[in-house]
């Protein structure tokens, strides 16, 4: 019996239209030889929404993304709204949308293909065989907590946790961790915040749970560090809010482009899939854009959120391959580049052979 899936499109400004339209056109070509059927609502979200409605995160999406089954989300932002007011402006909008659809977990895979693993800045041998998945709380922590003020003379902010929000991030880690290689690396700053030591004795009460997982600690000074010295010792790695922000941000150049890079925002109800890059303005309409990463994201979105594996797997297959063969976006044109493609064409491709038995 097909499966039937609604699924929120929320493209966005600069080179989202582009890359979405890539990842649906992957997603239709699984679809049907997995016999999944796709309904595609479009809503509106940062820019785009703002020259629409005036806002930049609508009422209309808070209430269609809540009736979607998941939402494959491009990119927003450029410079035409950086004069807004910070409330206005289409980076708020993401933030709200996260709030309402309460994803709280920000799942950031940092993987190194075997085909560019000299696109790196890091020596080949440093990077090779790198595959970490960067758990990050996306809706607590300093980014959210209150009070926090701005004066002429000062200006601060407040870093809070409750337990609820440390157990739940961390019990998503650990059953991410279950399903890779069993290790787990908590990263704090338990040495000198208060909140970080309370984040790490509750991670060590989850841990219980969860035998079969090696359970580390590292201070966050440390874990950029170790990033760059020797990635490999890191498969999971769990973080709050700032402190992901960042170091997922550092993971995702091991790779050696951001434009390869998916991200999945998941929590209490409708996930979130989108690349880790921006909007980029300054290529938009050019057909030059990467669209793996969000065509990798389409692909966490069937794996995480509609528990497609198959053609989760599928797409994966196929974007390794495209690379193996040698085709080549312009970002990555200069690694083993058989033919430089276009955005389209690089999609294309992609669906051909995700459609592949």
């Amino acid at each position: 019996m097909s499966q039937n899936y609604t699924i929120g499109v929320i493209k966005g400004d600069g080179i989202g239209p582009e890359i979405v339209d890539e990842a649906i056109k992957v997603l239709d070509a699984v679809a049907a030889v997995e016999d999944i059927n796709f309904t595609y609502k479009e809503m509106l979200l940062g820019g785009a929404a703002i020259d629409a409605t005036g806002v930049p995160l609508p009422e209309e999406t808070i209430q269609g993304v809540k009736q979607c089954d998941a939402v494959l989300f491009g990119a927003i932002g450029g410079p035409k709204w950086d004069t807004l007011e910070r409330h206005l402006r289409p980076e708020s909008g993401l933030l709200g949308l996260r709030k309402a659809m309460g994803t709280f977990a920000n799942l950031r895979p940092a993987t190194v293909y075997e085909e560019l693993v000299n696109a790196s800045t890091l020596k080949p041998e440093v990077v090779k065989g790198v595959d970490i998945m960067v758990v990050r709380e996306l809706t607590g922590g300093i980014y959210f907590g209150q009070p926090r003020e701005q004066h002429d003379d000062r200006a601060f902010n407040t870093m809070i946790y409750t337990r609820e929000e440390v157990l739940r991030i961390a019990k998503v880690a650990f059953e991410i961790a279950m399903k890779r290689d069993k290790r787990l690396c908590s990263v704090d700053k338990a040495n000198v915040l208060e909140v970080s030591q309370f984040w790490r004795d509750i991670v060590e009460e989850v841990a219980v749970g969860y035998p079969e997982v090696v359970l580390s600690h590292m201070y966050v000074d440390n874990a950029a560090m170790q990033l760059i010295r020797d990635p490999g010792q890191f498969d999971v790695m769990l973080t709050g809010n700032i402190f992901g922000d960042i170091l997922s941000d550092a993971a995702s150049m091991l790779s050696g482009s951001i434009g390869l890079l998916p991200s999945a925002s998941t929590g209490e109800g409708v996930g979130l899939f989108e690349p880790i890059h921006g909007s980029a303005p300054d290529i938009a309409g050019q057909g030059i854009a990467n669209p793996i990463a969000t065509i990798a994201s389409a692909a966490m979105m069937l794996r995480y959120a509609l528990g497609e594996t198959r053609a989760a797997d599928r797409i994966e297959s196929a974007i390794k391959r495209t690379l193996h063969e040698g085709y080549r976006t312009g970002d990555i044109g200069a690694y083993d580049a058989k033919e430089i493609c276009t955005t389209d064409e690089m999609g294309g491709i992609i669906a051909d052979y995700a459609s592949q038995a």
